[in-house]
């Protein structure tokens, strides 16, 4: 028979207890406490168990979000739910798991998770602890439904169908065991690649221990042992049975087949099972025992830590749980991707990529890059070793050594425990890497200096562990652990408690500065064509957050660099607009970063060319050094400044080279309000003064409304703001008590007669990092691009495109309905254009920001005189106008480069 459903509702909140002093049992059961409050309200806090003090505060963040909706977007109950989530979580009490809230008021994850976010209409009722909290459940549902589908996939070729219930109860065993071993080898618990490689052996287990009669042929045959079946007993009579010889420890035959129908790697599959899941096994004494574990049992030791972790109870998607199901998208028909030259225009039709697939192929094709890598320095970059002055070879060897170290004891305290050995693994891949994109490097130095002695750079221990921490955060990035925590924005300091490998977490690790490391990048991506377009797109986001964000904290060496640019005059001489004629990104090499980067027209210095304190050479090595890095600070700046004038300031082009004068004054003269801040906080700061002396009505919540719009942006920027040192708050009050306090003088000037004189504009052009084998848009179109075929294993036939039609011209592609098909999506194309920039349709901007206090638009304390001309615009400004508009921009920007 089937399991029973279970109920992970209310029945089971008596295993959370909630904190002590929150729980007073006059203040909970007191019918006076809660004479304000709705009865259902109440009815549902009774049936969540949460204390008294929760109540209040979820009541009163309700009241709040109340009186800042203009309609109730759905039932009260289900708000309630999100409020009642929304406390807890900021007070980090114990009151109900994320199933239970989900199971009380009838919603998905996906829904509540999106009901949660609608709570902030006032941009600041999430916290960032809470944020946290909804990314990091998002993330665990995303890779339990991944893992739960390829289970049930797996399932299905593995096991036969039989009439009886044991291939049901090996099932239910079966995911039990699985759900258990990732919460208990792992810390991170939403890390996909460890998680599906313990699911394998998990597979591997059962399938040894099952009847013959359940299985496959093909599994059958793969157990290298032939084993008696295990006996069906009781548990009244299972002492009484004698017990078969134990088995091997791991059936590497079995799990090496288990690899390769899934598309993994069997060594590190192995590696997992003997470094984890066997602990995992003694931990639970099934190591040795020949029969299936016991399903009560584990259901105990299961249902423990999902109370403990308070989220979701992965043990509902076995179940059909309604909480847990997928959100129904209407497809009007599965896509799919033809298979090439077959008669009679007949197509095999291969399924849309999934989670797990694009995980196992960007891994393999990572480690079929590195295959012909060696652990050592090849023949070729031993020579560019020997040739230097001072030969860096046992230098190299000993920091690899100890970085190695470093990595993996800090990879294991991250992810788990048990992981040091996966860390090793990575790590093993990344000097591999690191090998080869240093010869390349230097190959490309050599061609480009015409020289083979670069010691200095050798020997220089920053260079080697900055291009050390790239290497491993793209395999990192490869196999899903490293991303951006919090949009790339953690205002208030890492939190030690949560456990994840996010980046900035490599810097972290050796203690490397973000600046250091940025000097690395561009060249390395350079060094290594074969790496993939989200590879790349995650380094660039890497960079853009250092440039960002990161290199502004305390102790950065970019603050010296600007004081020595300040300090030495040069601060006087801007940048001539020709010198910004440059990418976004720095147009040095990495060598010339490390050692004598310059200007654009001077020649670099070869590595060994002396240079004396004093000289020409070493004052032009300085000042370049310095402008090399101001001058990326200007462009990433002034481009996102050109984005947020396009959305507020269209009518009023003539402000922004005005806003960019204040601004680029500040981060040149004023660097110092950079420190622990945002490049963004300024530009916002910047375009709210100017407006002001012009007398142009932009109040600062319409400016944080049209950035939430803008890319790469997290509300913590304009809601968390540092004010004075471990003081935190929005950006209104970092205006009025840091910024204006600090340029008042400057910004007046702004309205006399004689103005400051105009900072020439950085000409922002495309990225450097060109993909001629990427897809191409084409012109006047958004749903149709052309891609030239990178290499045989990557034919048109077997690749899958997720949400695009693909056609491989000169090829089989089926019936001409499909040509059809394609014809109606160009043709239709302007028309959604058009319907995309309806006004009509286009949702109100937000009622009010809570820090415009007591009805206070300006940042001054004036009062508001009524919605002006740019409120009643931005009104009908909808998110996916503005990304259309920006999308527009880069097209035309691109044609005009083409």
């Amino acid at each position: 028979m089937p399991p029973k459903k279970r109920n992970s509702g209310t029945t089971q909140t008596k295993g959370l207890k909630p904190a002590a002093e929150n729980s007073s049992p006059d203040k909970k059961d007191s019918p006076e406490l809660h004479r304000d409050k709705d009865v259902e309200f109440v009815t549902l806090c009774k049936s969540l168990h949460v204390t008294g003090l929760v109540c209040d505060r979820a009541w009163t963040l309700w009241k709040t979000v109340q009186e800042s909706l203009d309609e109730v977007p759905d039932s009260q109950t289900r708000l309630w739910g999100a409020c009642l989530f929304v406390t807890v979580t900021d007070m980090d009490v114990a009151c109900f798991t994320f199933t239970q809230v989900l199971k009380a008021v009838n919603l998905n994850v996906k829904q509540f998770t999106a009901l949660v976010r609608k709570l902030d209409v006032n941009l600041d009722t999430i916290s960032t602890k809470v944020n946290s909290a909804l990314s990091r459940l998002e993330k665990k549902y995303d890779v339990t439904l991944a893992l739960y589908q390829r289970f049930e996939k797996s399932c299905k070729k593995i096991f036969a169908l039989v009439s009886d219930g044991n291939r049901c109860n090996v099932m239910v065993l079966l995911i039990t065991v699985s759900l258990l071993s990732t919460g208990r080898v792992l810390q991170m618990e939403d890390d996909l690649v460890i998680s599906f490689q313990l699911l394998l052996c998990t597979l591997e287990l059962f399938i040894k221990r099952c009847p013959p009669d359940l299985l496959q042929p093909l599994y059958k045959s793969s157990i290298s042992k032939v084993q008696n079946p295990p006996t069906r007993t009781s548990r009244r009579n299972q002492s009484k049975v004698k017990s078969r010889p134990p088995e091997p420890e791991v059936d590497v035959q079995l799990l090496e087949t288990l690899s390769k129908e899934n598309g993994c790697n069997a060594d590190e599959v192995k590696n997992v099972y003997q470094t984890s899941f066997s602990a995992f096994l003694d931990s639970l004494d099934l190591s040795r025992s020949p029969d299936f574990p016991q399903v009560n049992e584990l259901d105990q030791q299961y249902e423990e830590n999902y109370l403990k972790s308070r989220d979701i109870d992965g043990r509902l998607f076995f179940d059909g749980d309604e909480t847990v199901l997928v959100p129904k998208v209407e497809i009007s028909q599965e896509e799919r991707t033809p298979k090439k030259n077959l008669p009679d225009e007949e197509t095999i039709l291969i399924p849309p990529q999934t989670p797990i697939r694009a995980a196992m192929t960007s891994i393999q094709q990572l480690r079929g890059e590195l295959i012909s890598t060696g652990d050592q320095p090849s023949t070729n970059l031993d020579k560019y070793f020997k040739n230097c002055t001072v030969d860096p070879t046992q230098d190299v060897l000993k920091r690899l050594e100890t970085l190695e170290q470093t990595f993996s004891q800090r990879f294991g305290q991250a992810v788990g425990p048990r992981c040091v050995i996966l860390g090793k693994q990575r790590f093993t891949l990344g000097v591999r890497l690191y090998y080869k994109v240093m010869e390349e490097m230097l190959k490309s130095e050599e061609k480009r200096l015409s020289v083979q002695n670069f010691s200095k750079l050798l020997n220089d221990s920053t260079f080697h562990t900055s291009l050390m921490a790239c290497a491993l955060e793209v395999v990192m990035a490869t196999y899903g652990e490293s991303s951006f925590k919090t949009g790339g924005y953690n205002p208030g300091g890492d939190d030690p408690a949560e456990a994840d490998v996010c980046f900035p977490w490599i810097l972290d690790v050796f203690r490397l500065s973000a600046f250091d490391f940025y000097k690395v990048i561009e060249s390395f991506i350079k060094a290594e064509p074969t790496l993939s377009k989200d590879i790349v797109k995650h380094l660039e986001t890497c960079e853009n957050l250092i440039m960002e964000r990161i290199a502004w904290r305390t102790g950065s060496p970019l603050f010296e660099l600007l004081k020595q640019e300040h300090e030495g005059g040069a601060a006087e001489q801007v940048e001539t607009p020709a010198s910004f004629n440059q990418p976004l990104q720095h147009n040095h090499t990495a060598a010339d970063l490390y050692l004598s980067p310059v200007r654009p027209g001077h020649r670099v210095l070869p590595p060994e060319f002396p240079a004396t304190p004093g000289s020409p050479a070493t004052s032009q090595f300085v000042s370049n050094c310095v402008s090399g890095s101001v001058s990326v600070v200007y462009r990433l700046a002034y481009s996102r400044l050109k984005i947020l004038c396009s959305y507020l300031l269209s009518s009023h082009s003539e402000l922004e080279p005005i806003i960019w004068t204040l601004f680029q004054h500040t981060l040149q003269h004023e660097y110092e309000l950079m420190r622990d801040r945002h490049l963004d906080q300024l530009m916002m700061s910047a375009m709210y003064a100017i407006c002001k002396v012009k007398s142009v009505d932009l109040r600062f919540k319409t400016i944080v409304t049209a950035y939430k719009n803008m890319p790469n942006t997290n509300q913590e920027t304009f809601k968390h703001v540092l004010i004075t040192e471990g003081h935190y708050d929005s950006i209104i009050v970092f205006y009025n008590q840091v910024f204006m306090q600090k340029l008042k003088t400057n910004i007046l000037q702004y309205a006399s007669t004689r103005p400051p004189t105009l900072s020439p504009i950085p000409q922002i052009p495309r990225s450097p990092y060109k993909f001629p084998n990427s897809p191409l848009r084409v012109p006047g179109s958004n749903n149709v691009y052309i891609s030239p075929l990178k290499s045989p294993r990557m034919s048109p036939g077997i690749m899958t495109p997720r949400s695009r039609m693909l056609v491989s011209i000169g090829e089989s592609f089926g019936l001409s309905s499909r040509f059809q098909k394609i014809n109606q999506m160009v043709n239709s194309s302007e028309r959604s254009f058009k319907r995309t920039l309806d006004l009509g349709s286009s949702p109100k901007p937000l009622k009010r920001l809570r820090f415009d206090m007591d009805g206070q638009d300006e940042a001054d304390g004036s009062k508001s005189g009524g919605d002006s001309t740019l409120i009643q615009k931005l009104a009908e400004m909808s998110s996916t106008r503005s990304r259309m508009q920006e999308q527009k921009m880069k097209e035309d920007a691109e044609a005009k480069k083409e």
